[in-house]
């Protein structure tokens, strides 16, 4: 049975006695829900969550910026991808909206005397994202930066005179008027303009931007709070591959252009940051070429360019990092399903955990300028991602949002962290929602497993229910629900992650069903109900668990998945990075593997009911991918299939129009197939829930203003 969360809080503390750090968690009061209220998670409800996706912390540690994902309404609001609004909570929890409506705010920053936050964002009259200030006390906020090219990313002096930005070059004005002639051709993967980096003085009405002349495409850019340096990440071009395998830093002398030292980091790079007095950079990687993610911990020497791993053979993944004074180094690790907040010494040494794996889910960590107070967003399984706070010597995490109180008088299911061992000994785990009312006596349900993509990714102990991730919403309506981190995933070190390159659907698939016969064992399933669905690789495990499997899955939802391996090879955005931390080898090199490592080399053995969905314009997985599975099902005509195209939508739904028909289509599909009648497709036209609800607020509205 489902219990619910209340937003209020109990203490179950503990203490470390590290660095002064107490740490007690916060433990939500599970009670009942009223018999007065009987609403359960729906596509409905789904599409109106809200959730934090950046936490900053002010300078003086006593207020909390952060970003607020706001879902459009369909049928009500302009279809796009969600708005991105700029509020601000204290420590006491009192929340103030400071930009929002339709907006995308983003890249928040404080500046250094903390009464002012600058963000990105296209406002008004805006042809491109430019550079705003809004005060802390009010008031509205002011363009300091603009350019002829959205601003990506941008980073304040230390003394808050100068910011140095990133911009895209300006198309040559030739070009432009060839364009407008009717000459648009597109050169392959050679015409795109790179990401470049400039540095203005915003108060000075007659300084104008000075273009640094760096080679490459820049990312990603901080200034040292010692003044004199920029530690800037570039690739050779602005391609997505180039960006996940081959950006490193660069410092730069801010006064001359030249470029001081270079990381020769290996393989994949995520984010970085200076010490206050300037004399480390710390930085996540990955430990080596083939590492599948960025997760390791590293300290940066800048003026001899040199490196250490701060936290070798570190069994978890890195995600959040932080300088909590010059010599010590905050970070979060995601290891499993739940996350640590560790520290370490610039050098290595001194190494203290405060907040061990098996008490929350956290991400982002920003720190107040002492170093003593802290910003993150916390997730459970009774909520999405909110604002919390960890500070020395007082309650911590405390959750000081609700953005999502509806969620209240929503029964849920129970979730748990479930491990299980695959057919060679390997110890895996995953997470299990329970349906909301459970089988009884020698009644079975059925079971819906969600696999993650990447493979490198993996699923956390938070919440975990989407428009493509059926969670709650099948709970609600008598499904198991799994999300299995299989082997291959990230969150418990590199080793473990490495465990499926080469292997394309070999091991890491067959602890799908491993896990699937584990719950079978354990929970009143019936193993003739099972569907599978996902997203990306995810929907490469249901496109093979769909055909090599199929005697095994009674239902298939794939979502942007792959189907062909050879065609895979070339025409993704990824070919590098698929060949370095997924195949290891060169298609040439081994025909027949990739070829036998294809659904639709057993596309004959198909006998699951399997619904498509891709995105028209998916630069990662080739809408074709979608489109020759489907065709060569079709003819065999051993299985129900269709196929649903997205326009405009790339590697998964971005605006709300797709993702709401997406979460009906993928549960219609499953009820039908695994409760239902089965048999031919259900129709392909949709009953919208929410058009009718607003077709209905509509003529109350008219009849009112005719009254």
């Amino acid at each position: 049975m489902g219990g619910r969360v209340k937003f209020k809080t109990r203490g179950v503390g503990f203490r470390t006695g590290c660095a002064g750090w107490v740490i007690v968690l916060v433990g939500w009061a599970i009670g009942g829900v009223s018999s007065a209220i009987a609403a359960t998670m729906s596509p409905e409800y789904v599409a109106r969550i809200r959730s934090v996706t950046g936490v900053k912390m002010s300078p003086d540690g006593r207020q909390i910026a952060y970003l607020l994902r706001v879902p459009r309404r369909p049928f009500k609001d302009e279809d796009g991808p969600a708005w991105s609004e700029l509020h601000v909570v204290d420590r006491a929890g009192k929340n103030r909206p400071f930009v929002t409506g339709q907006v995308e705010v983003g890249a928040v920053q404080w500046t250094r005397d903390g009464r002012e936050i600058s963000f990105l964002a296209k406002r008004g009259k805006d042809e491109f994202k430019s550079l705003y200030v809004i005060a802390i006390d009010g008031g509205e906020a002011r363009k300091v930066v603009s350019a002829e090219a959205d601003l990506v990313e941008y980073s304040w002096s230390p003394e808050g005179k100068q910011v140095a930005y990133l911009a895209t070059s300006k198309a040559p004005k030739e070009k432009k008027e060839r364009k407008d002639k009717g000459f648009a051709q597109e050169v392959f993967e050679e015409d795109w303009l790179s990401v470049r980096v400039w540095i203005t003085t915003p108060d000075d009405e007659e300084s104008k931007p000075r273009l640094i002349d760096l080679p490459d495409s820049a990312s990603e850019l901080h200034w040292s709070p010692a003044g004199g340096m920029l530690a800037v990440a570039l690739a050779p071009t602005p391609s997505v591959d180039d960006g996940y395998m081959k950006r490193r830093i660069h410092f730069v002398d801010a006064a001359s252009d030249k470029i001081v030292s270079k990381l020769e980091n290996p393989g994949k790079l995520g984010a970085f940051a200076w010490s206050p007095n300037g004399k480390h950079l710390a930085y996540i990687s990955a430990a080596d070429l083939n590492d599948p993610s960025a997760g390791r911990l590293c300290v940066a020497d800048p003026a001899k360019g040199t490196f250490i791993d701060a936290v070798p053979e570190y069994a978890g993944e890195v995600t959040a990092i932080a300088w909590q004074d010059n010599d010590t180094v905050m970070y979060l690790g995601d290891e499993g399903v739940w996350t640590t907040l560790g520290e370490v010494r610039f050098d290595g040494s001194g190494r203290k955990t405060h907040l061990p794996a098996g008490k929350a889910v956290l991400s982002g960590l920003s720190l107040s300028r002492d170093g003593r107070s802290g910003a993150v967003a916390m997730e459970h399984p009774h909520y999405p991602a909110e604002v919390a706070i960890l500070s020395h010597g007082e309650t911590g995490p405390m959750r000081l949002t609700e953005n999502n109180a509806w969620l209240n008088d929503i029964k849920l299911g129970t979730q748990e962290v479930v491990g299980f061992k695959a057919r060679d000994g390997l110890a895996l785990e995953g997470i299990l929602i329970r349906p909301l009312e459970e089988p009884r006596g020698s009644e079975k349900f059925p079971l819906l497993m969600h696999v993650h993509g990447g493979p490198e990714a993996h699923d956390r102990n938070g919440w975990v229910t989407s428009p493509s991730a059926p969670g709650q919403v099948a709970a609600g309506r008598g499904y198991y629900v799994f999300y299995p981190n299989y082997r291959g995933s990230t969150g418990r070190g590199v080793y473990f992650s490495k465990m499926g390159q080469g292997d394309f659907a070999g091991r890491e698939f067959d602890d799908l069903v491993d896990a699937v016969d584990h719950l079978v064992r354990e929970y009143p399933i019936d193993k003739s109900k099972v569907g599978i669905t996902g997203g990306s690789y995810g929907g490469y495990a249901t496109a093979w668990c769909s055909t090599y499997y199929s005697n095994r899955f009674a239902a298939g939802v794939m979502n942007v998945g792959l189907a062909d391996q050879l065609s895979m090879m070339g025409t993704s955005d990824i070919p590098e990075e698929w060949y370095h931390v997924h195949s290891r080898k060169r298609l040439w090199e081994d025909w027949k593997f990739f070829l036998e490592r294809s659904p639709i080399f057993h596309v004959q053995r198909s006998r699951t009911p399997l619904l498509i969905l891709h995105g028209k314009d998916d630069p990662r997985v080739d809408r074709g991918q979608s489109l020759e599975f489907f065709r060569h099902l079709k003819t065999l005509n051993q299985a129900p299939v269709r196929l649903v195209y997205y326009p405009g939508e790339g590697h998964g739904n971005r605006k709300a129009a797709a993702r709401y028909d997406y979460s009906l289509r993928m549960m219609q599909w499953f009820d039908h197939y695994l409760k239902g009648a089965g048999g031919p497709p259900p129709p392909f036209e949709l009953d919208y829930p929410l058009q009718e609800k607003s077709e209905t607020k509509e003529k109350d509205d008219a009849a009112v203003e005719h009254d």
